[in-house]
């Protein structure tokens, strides 16, 4: 992915260095150990960050609050998805898109939506509508959970993006309201159809990406696909030595996830990112 010196988005609020954060150093683990840990993290909802260790960012831009290589990445990336559905909406829509926010922290900082730290991964706030990212999370996916590229994180960022226009959308009000209202195996259901629809969302930016920009090398499209794969609920569960227990899953299975970035990618219509509709999403 060709991104450096392209145009950054001036829509991130740097949050790092401002204390309560110390990057997440701690014990020092090992691969497995490093993955178990932030996938507790994710699935129990305990803040582990004291056991994260910090990383590198792939591709030679370290990971660090100080490292201009790791905001330019991300400060692009955001830019990107800005131009993209601001024409999307245009012309699909038939209204403005209203760009999201994005924090980047290091180690943990507060938002609406409780505390964000290395132990819940990047998430979508809909609470302040921001987006919040610690770029030593890039580190895990490439070398803890074998999500390698720029344009594997890159999916990451359209991926919590695509919250963002669901929230824009009145999607994702519906559909938390509803969750708020039902069973946990039924709100665990109607997550992961959130968060497939995010999915597919992230691919049509991906396309236009290629389109609009040509910033796409060869090979980007696979990174995606895979950095899907590898954080599927059912994989996440496997590499923490778990069964996997569909009525748990939030996000989707390794299968889905894939599936929906390439039903994005390929159709470039929001209207075919529709995963509340069908049977068996």
């Amino acid at each position: 992915m060709e991104w450096r010196g392209r145009r950054q988005s001036g829509n991130i609020e740097d949050r790092r260095g401002q204390g309560g954060g110390g990057g997440g150093r701690g014990l020092g683990l090992g691969s497995v150990g490093l993955v178990a840990v932030v996938i507790v993290g994710w699935f129990f909802g305990v803040d582990l960050t004291p056991l994260l260790n910090g990383g590198a960012l792939q591709g030679g831009a370290p990971s660090h609050p100080a490292d201009p290589a790791a905001t330019e990445f991300v400060a692009v990336t955001l830019g990107d998805t800005e131009e993209v559905w601001a024409r999307v909406f245009q012309e699909q829509v038939g209204q403005p898109y209203h760009p999201v926010t994005l924090v980047l922290y290091a180690g943990v900082t507060q938002s609406p939506c409780g505390d964000a730290s290395g132990a819940t991964g990047p998430f979508y706030c809909p609470g302040d509508k921001k987006v919040y990212l610690d770029t030593d999370f890039f580190h895990t996916l490439s070398q803890d959970l074998g999500a390698q590229g720029d344009f594997a994180m890159a999916y990451v960022v359209a991926h919590e993006v695509g919250h963002h226009v669901q929230d824009e959308l009145g999607i994702l009000s519906k559909a938390n309201k509803i969750r708020a209202q039902v069973s946990e195996a039924q709100s665990n259901a109607i997550s992961v159809r959130i968060e497939l629809q995010a999915d597919c969302l992230a691919g049509i930016w991906g396309r236009d990406a290629k389109a609009q920009f040509g910033s796409i090398e060869p090979g980007d499209f696979e990174e995606a696909v895979n950095a899907a794969k590898r954080i599927g609920d059912d994989t996440l569960q496997r590499n923490a030595g778990r069964r996997p227990m569909p009525d748990s899953f939030t996000h989707g299975t390794a299968a889905q996830r894939s599936k929906w970035f390439q039903i994005g990618l390929k159709s470039g219509q929001i209207s075919a990112c529709d995963t509340f509709s069908v049977k068996n999403p």
